[in-house]
């Protein structure tokens, strides 16, 4: 069964919405203030500690120092790194062999030959999106050929899941903008959701 993520938490009342809609996984985005979605690690911990313990937290980053990270991902006991950077082969080999966590890449897809970085990648998983934070999706046909496990994020909304599972079987699925109302996560849309990630 696929398995869904939800991204970008960051009120006391998003950790509500998804310990009631029980997604695989809550992400957190730490460190980067380009985002209205970045927290602290104070922060971040009041949140971590509100989340149901079945729900795997994921700790997003971009282009963190490694010890700034590794702190962090301490702290917050994420079950999962999410790196949305430059970070190459030999960081994400550090990063694994210091904290003994799964690691998740997350690519640009435009062209085929983002795929083929994607494909060779050392993390645990690849993470595929359109931009970072666009909301909006790629073009999914370049995936006909790609030939290793994959999690799909870039415009997916509760009403086009289903679609994308059927068609792409990925590992997982990754939401944010789609589950938010003027940039805040919207309860209905995250249990509509986690409903058609379930189908």
């Amino acid at each position: 069964m696929t398995k869904i993520k939800i991204c970008g938490l960051y009120r006391d009342q998003d950790i509500d919405y998804v310990n009631e809609a029980r997604p695989d996984y809550a992400g957190f985005i730490l460190h980067f203030p380009k985002s209205h979605r970045n927290l602290d690690v104070d922060r971040a911990l009041k949140l971590r500690n509100r989340l149901l313990s079945q729900i795997r937290a994921v700790s997003v980053f971009v282009d963190q120092p490694m010890e700034t990270l590794i702190f962090t991902a301490e702290r917050l006991r994420a079950d999962v790194i999410q790196l949305h950077g430059q970070e190459g082969d030999d960081y994400i080999k550090e990063l694994r062999e210091k904290t003994g966590r799964e690691i998740w890449k997350a690519f640009k897809v435009r062209c085929e030959e983002d795929l083929v970085a994607a494909s060779s990648c050392k993390a645990d998983m690849v993470l595929l999106d359109n931009g970072y934070g666009t909301g909006q999706t790629f073009d999914w046909s370049l995936l006909q050929a790609f030939d290793r496990p994959f999690i799909l994020a870039g415009g997916l909304t509760p009403f086009n899941i289903s679609d994308a599972i059927g068609r792409l079987k990925p590992t997982a699925v990754d939401l944010s903008s789609g589950v938010e109302t003027e940039g805040r996560k919207d309860r209905k849309k995250i249990m509509a959701a986690v409903r058609a990630a379930r189908i």
